[in-house]
């Protein structure tokens, strides 16, 4: 058994980390546990790789950062003497073994000469990709989760023009990266070694500036914002992460005066302790910042995740009480005052585009033809719509707008490639402002695009299914939707269903190509114009379920989108029981 020979590889290494040997012994007689742990090595994907953090080559650990960074190394290296010079740029996040896992970065693609940027303490995210283009470095690495439990850490890469890696250079990294025979013996280079060679370089004030002077630009009505000032109040929240700083340093550039941190999740905690799970997807992230608005009376809450690329708000109803946004609900909103007011000021493109996810509610869309701007999908993740805005950039096709996904990320600037949680939270307080000059909330500013767009309602539910077992249930799950092709779902026939494992779109027995790159995603379209998409999440043990639908009132699409749910879900239960 090739886990077992893995195992005893570990077991008997002397040199391993001491919290590493005690966690190993822990396990020791534990068979299943230990072939969890062992039995394939923690997969490299085309963004890079996240996992729980523990012994074992299925885990997040020193060896397996420094064989990551090591594939890494070894394509720079393939790349020329140029991309050894212009170098790595380094950050981390708030998570457990950040900050070592990010100096094992440094040292690891220091033994081969390359150049590493390493920041001096944490920062978000979208921090590193403007990084990585402001020092025009030839690559990035953040180490961070995201949102995962406290468990989780990865290693994330970023290629020179500040987003995610494309696929190209993903595989040969994966070549690699695979080709290290062992994770345990990787040589490294030491810290005072490379700091005196020029080799290792600390960043971080510069950078933060330099940053915090092109969020300003983003600004669209300063004088809106300084009538509104001292009226406006403002709850945020880093749930424990990166986005404290930079957030409050752009709402203040913004002219936002009265913002209020929660500060019980002020601080950096690896361990989130005050919420079960650091996403602000889930209402329950925003139980104290709620708690907080209650008492000051704001006009809207925010919170980011822990490496600040997402970005959930919460706004009062009609009743006065709080309720979190969802990511499509956030996005239109952000959309509809973008376009409105470049549209004002004589600012908006004849060649603009938005740029949104295949998940993505259709009212984006709807949006953008409104003001005349072409909207485009992309697959799921924000790397499809960064590759999408180096690719017109560089030929000038569209001018580019906003892009988002249903999950909380948004991007208005480009000098970002990435979603953006800091640029997100100040143009969003900018929306709330504008909506406040009116006399409305901005729960009010979002009826509103109902009433002009039709009532779009969307949902989504997600089954975790950890380890082997669960990879197994969740192939499972997806090869019996493929086999037994779904006709008819609440009583609504399927139009038409898209496969993008084969790029293909079934229509009354007739297959047409998609023009976008293949993944494992099914999406069905309803007679009525509402859908449903399956996808397996590529950073988590999930299944994902999205649902949307369009009724002609809210208590219209929010019966359609119920049906529509129950009837999938009792399917997905049915093949898992």
């Amino acid at each position: 058994m090739k886990w077992l020979k893995e195992a005893e590889k570990w077991f008997s290494f002397n040199g391993l980390e001491e919290d590493l040997k005690v966690k190993l012994k822990e396990i020791q007689d534990n068979t299943s546990l230990v072939e969890e742990h062992f039995y394939k090595h923690l997969e490299f994907g085309t963004g890079g790789m996240r996992g729980e953090l523990g012994p074992g080559i299925n885990r997040l650990n020193t060896y397996t950062i420094r064989r990551a960074a090591k594939g890494l190394g070894r394509y720079i290296l393939e790349q020329g003497e140029s991309a050894k010079q212009r170098g790595v740029v380094i950050a981390y996040d708030s998570r457990h073994k950040s900050p070592e896992f990010a100096l094992e970065v440094a040292k690891t693609v220091g033994k081969y000469g390359i150049k590493a940027y390493l920041f001096e303490e944490l920062r978000p995210t979208p921090v590193l990709s403007f990084a990585l283009r402001y020092l025009n470095a030839f690559s990035g690495v953040v180490i961070t989760a995201s949102h995962n439990p406290p468990e989780y850490n990865g290693f994330k890469v970023y290629g020179e023009d500040g987003g995610q890696i494309p696929p190209e250079a993903a595989d040969t990294i994966i070549h690699y990266v695979n080709a290290v025979e062992n994770e345990l013996t990787v040589e490294v280079a030491e810290e005072q070694e490379l700091l005196a060679s020029g080799l290792l370089t600390y960043i971080g004030e510069e950078i933060d500036h330099a940053y915090v002077e092109q969020l300003k630009t983003l600004q669209l009505n300063p004088e809106l914002v300084r009538e509104v000032a001292k009226d406006f109040k403002i709850v945020y929240s880093p749930l424990h992460g990166t986005g404290n700083k930079p957030v409050r340093a752009g709402l203040r550039a913004f002219g936002f005066e009265n913002v209020t941190v929660v500060k019980e999740q002020e601080l950096p905690d690896p361990n989130f302790s005050t919420v079960k799970s650091p996403n602000p997807e889930e209402h329950a992230a925003f139980e104290l910042a709620i708690q907080y608005g209650e008492e000051i009376g704001a006009d809207i809450l925010m919170a980011t995740d822990p490496d600040a690329d997402r970005l959930g708000v919460a706004v009062k109803n009609n009743e006065g009480e709080y309720v979190v946004l969802t990511g499509n609900q956030t996005g239109a909103l952000m959309l509809e005052y973008l376009l409105s007011q470049k549209q004002a000021k004589g600012l908006l493109p004849d060649n603009g585009v938005v740029i949104k996810t295949i998940v993505t509610s259709e009212i984006g869309r709807a949006i953008a033809e409104h003001y005349g701007v072409q909207a485009m999908d992309t697959l799921t993740g924000f790397k499809f719509i960064g590759e999408k805005i180096n690719d017109f950039e560089l030929t000038g096709q569209h001018t580019f707008l906003l892009g988002y996904e249903e999950s909380y990320g948004y991007l208005i600037g480009d000098f970002v490639r990435d979603k953006d949680a800091v640029q997100s939270a100040v143009f969003v307080a900018e929306v709330a402002a504008f909506y406040k000059s009116k006399g409305m909330t901005m729960y009010e500013g979002l009826l509103s695009i109902f009433e002009k767009y039709g009532f779009y309602q969307e949902a989504l539910q997600s089954i975790t299914l950890k380890g082997k077992d669960g990879a197994e249930q969740i192939a499972r799950l997806m090869d019996t939707f493929r086999s037994e092709r779904v006709s008819v779902v609440a009583g609504m026939e399927v139009a038409a269903m898209e496969d993008y494992s084969t790029s293909t779109k079934f229509i009354n027995g007739t297959d047409t190509q998609i023009d976008l790159p293949r993944s494992n995603v099914l999406k069905y379209h309803l007679t009525d114009g509402s859908w449903f998409c399956l996808r397996p999440s590529g950073t988590e043990p999930k299944a994902k379920f999205y649902f949307a639908v369009k009724g002609t009132s809210m208590a219209d699409s929010k019966e359609k989108l119920s049906s529509i749910q129950e009837a999938v879900m009792n399917k997905v239960n049915q093949i898992l029981a």
